[in-house]
């Protein structure tokens, strides 16, 4: 897909985005270390509906890392500052790994700048991770060898902070997921929007957490991909687009 991108000022940060389609805004977050190619597959279908605003966040993709720790909780406001600076107003927020986290918090401290939200692949506290996952962010096996190597050449390509830079980010992100998201699944019963959860029955993430997020937030459906792992949003999108475009044009 050829890059046709622009940077924003939003509160600060030089944000870089790309907008594909028309329709009512949609605001569609990638995964860590992920740059807005790898929701290639994915952008094009959504962008037939509605108009795909694509951030990257902090230190991730075309975007500088700032000085500071990157934690969801800034990564968020990041978020909101570029809501505003574009002057998007209301849009569904459709999430992915971390981007599913920012999103969620954008959602419980924004709740008016929401639609609808699509939370993909997350958690909202380590009980909901896969034991094996939990084992590795809480051992010496957090090492950015973790992540497919892909990630560190797409970062190299197109990094302002220069390819070195990566084991910098890494080192501030692996610090955040010890310790983060930290939300009781009570807390999400102050989502006021419909929502949609969705996971993979091989994901980093269990089945039985995504249905109690389900439970818990007061309007929410719950998708259950068979043989998907974490990674399905990238290299299936059409088992997540189907899903998302049905729930976004359904009227509730």
């Amino acid at each position: 897909m050829r890059r046709n991108g622009d940077y924003v000022d939003a509160g600060g940060l030089r944000t870089y985005y790309e907008i594909k389609g028309e329709g009512d805004p949609l605001l569609l977050l990638h995964g860590g270390f992920c740059p807005v190619e790898t929701f290639d597959g994915l952008t094009p279908r959504l962008a037939e509906a509605y108009r795909v605003y694509l951030p990257e966040r902090r230190g991730h993709g075309r975007t500088p890392d700032m000085d500071g720790p990157i934690t969801f909780e800034n990564m968020a406001e990041d978020t909101v500052a570029f809501m505003d600076a574009l002057d998007i107003g209301r849009a569904h927020l459709v999430g992915w790994s971390d981007g599913a986290v920012v999103a969620l918090h954008v959602a419980l401290q924004r709740p008016e700048l929401v639609r609808k939200l699509v939370l993909i692949g997350t958690v909202v506290n380590f009980d909901g991770m896969a034991a094996e996952a939990r084992e590795t962010l809480a051992g010496p096996g957090l090492t950015p060898e973790i992540l497919p190597p892909f990630l560190r050449e797409l970062y190299a390509n197109v990094s302002p902070d220069g390819p070195d830079h990566f084991d910098v980010v890494f080192d501030k992100l692996s610090a955040t997921w010890k310790v983060e998201p930290s939300f009781e699944l009570s807390e999400l019963a102050g989502l006021e929007m419909p929502t949609l959860v969705m996971v993979g029955d091989r994901d980093v993430v269990t089945v039985e957490h995504a249905a109690a997020m389900q439970r818990a937030i007061p309007d929410a459906r719950l998708a259950v991909v068979p043989g998907a792992d974490h990674g399905f949003p990238m290299v299936a999108p059409e088992l997540v687009s189907g899903p998302v475009l049905a729930f976004l044009s359904e009227t509730r």
